[in-house]
Order: structure tokens, then C-alpha cells, then sequence
């Protein structure tokens, strides 16, 4: 039988191409809490499925399609869309605005960028210029750039022209205490710089959903062949992090989500345990004996 959808995709912890399936997931941060909650799991298309699309079908158009899909319900929630450096294309980009979001998201080290013009007319013939000078990250002009409190090195920030995207846009340039420099950019140009950064760096959290799906709710576990079969596991799947994630902030605030799990594994197994036995256990009696096989958990971690 065909797998649906298997294919060769980038794998991140390899760092190469690995055959086998993907998945897209949007999630909803909290950026006080630093806390992701998943909302949707989306399995990547492979390469024959995008070419049945048409020729200039691709996956930036597949990804503005989910983003088009579920635009109403995210809406709601927030305008802004925070995405890795693989995202920070013109196509995804400015159809991503065109729906009313703000994309949050990060440049390329070397990114072609001019400084915001700002909007003073020559009073000369010909188009209005758009842009100024060329943006030099090794001597960046101090006098049009804010400057940022931040840790771990030195941050500017400066409104710019995107060449790429034909547009001006936020950015944040942090020079690390390592060395070199990373580019973050939003397009709300109204958007303050430490928000900027806050936002990008806690996109980081969603892939703490799919570490704990992999490790606990069993998202590499399910065997089926068909899309209908393969969405409802990847997305049990995450919503079963999710209400772990509940369950933990309400009634066992210390605990990981691993530990979580093993609790409450072992009360279900000494509920079973008792109920075929027909006893009824002496609460009074059996409590300190209960916390010790709850507290083995505990210890073996």
C-alpha cells in the first residue's frame, strides 16, 4: 500500500534530506507564560502531489493555502505570524499581509536592505524615491538606528527597505558577544524592537510540542497508510500535550510533562489493580503506601 504523502523532507536534527512524512503546526503562543499551545497539524505534501498542482504550484503556495484555510479562526486570536527564516520570502510574505497578518520572522545574514527614505520630495522630475543608502552591517549609521538594551551583545533597530520583498519593514539587528550578526524583521512598522525579538525567539517553543508528542503521546507511532487516518493521530496527538499541559499548570505545577504522565499511568494501573481485585482499599491506611509507588517516579527521574 502507498503511504500518503511520503516523501524526502529537510530534517532538522540530521541536518539532510531524510525520507519519510511531515508535518506543519500551528500553534498559539503565549509570549508572558512563554508557553505554546497547538491548535493544527497539517501533513506536508511531497513532490508529486505539488506537481499535479500546476507548474508554478509550490510549497510557499501550499503553506498560504493552510494559512488562507484556517485565516478566520487565527484572526480571532492574533495578527501576527511568526515564522522561522524559511518563511521570509516575498510570495509568502506578501500574500501573508494581504490576508491581514503581520509577518514576524528572521533575514538572511547577508540580506539586501536599504534605509527606510524618509519621504522628503526632491521637488526633481521622475519617480519618488523609496529607499535610501544601502544598509552596511559591518557600519551601521548609529544616528538613524535605535538602540536596544539587550543581553548577550549589542541590538539596533531601524526601520529598512527590503529589496526582496519590495517593502519596508521593522528590523532588529543583534550582533551576538560570538560574533556575526542575526537579522529579525517584522513587517508592522509600528511594532516596537524588544516585541520584535520576543516574539521570534519564543516561536522556539512549538517545537517543545512536538518534542513531548514524539516522546509521550506517541506521534511516531501510528502506522497508517491514509490522510484521514495519519491527520486524526498527528493531531490527537498534540492535543493530548495540550490537555497534559492543562492538567500540569492546574493541579501539579512541578511536575514535567514525562512525570505527569507516569503519575498518571500508575493511577490507572492501581485503580485497575483494585477494581479486578473486588477490594476496597482502607484510604486511611494505604495513603502513605500510595504516595511511596506515586514517589518511585519521582525518584527514578
Amino acid at each position: 500500500m502507498y503511504t500518503y504523502c511520503i516523501g524526502k523532507f529537510w530534517s532538522g536534527c540530521a541536518s539532510q534530506v531524510k525520507r519519510g512524512l511531515e508535518i506543519l503546526g500551528i500553534g498559539i503562543v503565549d509570549i508572558d507564560s512563554r508557553d505554546c499551545m497547538m491548535l493544527r497539524a497539517e501533513q506536508t505534501p511531497d513532490k508529486a502531489y505539488l506537481e499535479k498542482q500546476g507548474e508554478d504550484y509550490n510549497l510557499v503556495d501550499w503553506y498560504l493555502d493552510v494559512l488562507r484555510k484556517y485565516k478566520d479562526k487565527l484572526l480571532r486570536i492574533t495578527r501576527y505570524v511568526v515564522a522561522d527564516a524559511w518563511f521570509s520570502k516575498a510570495k509568502f510574505v506578501g500574500e501573508a499581509c494581504l490576508l491581514g497578518f503581520h509577518v514576524i520572522s528572521r533575514l538572511r545574514d547577508d540580506a539586501a536592505l536599504w534605509y527606510a527614505h524618509d519621504g522628503v520630495r526632491t521637488g526633481k522630475r521622475g519617480r519618488p524615491r523609496i529607499k535610501g543608502e544601502k544598509i552596511d552591517f559591518e557600519k551601521l549609521d548609529l544616528q538613524r538606528c535605535e538602540i536596544l538594551d539587550i543581553e548577550g551583545g549589542r541590538a539596533y533597530s531601524v526601520k529598512a527597505y527590503s529589496k526582496a520583498m519590495k517593502r519596508n519593514i521593522k528590523v532588529v539587528v543583534h550582533y551576538p558577544e560570538s560574533g556575526g550578526h542575526k537579522v529579525y524583521f517584522s513587517t508592522d512598522l509600528e511594532m516596537s524592537a524588544k516585541d520584535i525579538t520576543e516574539y521570534y525567539r519564543t516561536r522556539f517553543q512549538i517545537e517543545f510540542c512536538f518534542r513531548d508528542s514524539k516522546q509521550f503521546t506517541g506521534l511516531n507511532d501510528c502506522q497508517a497508510r491514509d490522510l484521514r487516518k495519519l491527520d486524526f493521530a498527528f493531531n490527537a496527538s498534540l492535543a493530548s500535550v495540550n490537555a497534559a499541559k492543562v492538567m500540569r499548570q492546574r493541579y501539579y505545577p512541578s511536575l514535567s510533562i514525562g512525570l505527569l504522565k507516569a503519575y498518571l499511568s500508575n493511577i490507572y494501573m492501581l485503580k485497575r489493580i483494585f477494581s479486578k481485585s473486588g477490594l476496597k482499599p482502607n484510604r486511611t491506611f494505604n495513603a502513605k503506601l500510595i504516595k511511596e509507588l506515586f514517589g518511585i517516579v519521582a525518584e527514578a527521574a
